[in-house]
């Protein structure tokens, strides 16, 4: 996977997908950032997104949630968000609408 993309405000984040543990993953000031999910059937139920609040507002979770979308979308997979934070950014980021389950 390659790093999220930085803004001129931002720093690089780098996000980790890893397979195994079906989530993706991003260490911010040595705190471990998490996007999971659950794959079945051709559907990723994005599960759970994970910020520490001492991390918040720097766009880490919108990073990880855009980074799992682009897997998702690479991958030929349908979008199911049961985690309130990857349902709210599919709604404020319309692009992402053709990736729900129905």
């Amino acid at each position: 996977m390659t790093p999220a993309e930085p803004s001129p405000a931002r720093p690089e984040i780098e996000i980790v997908h890893d397979v195994q543990a079906q989530r993706f993953v991003a260490v911010v000031d040595g705190r471990e950032c998490e996007c999971a999910y659950l794959l079945a059937d051709g559907v990723a139920r994005l599960v759970h997104t994970e910020v520490p609040r001492a991390l918040e507002g720097r766009g880490i979770a919108a990073a990880l949630v855009r980074q799992a979308l682009e897997w998702a979308r690479a991958e030929g997979l349908k979008v199911r968000p049961v985690c309130g934070y990857v349902a709210s950014y599919m709604r404020r980021h319309p692009q992402t609408q053709d990736l729900l389950a129905r």
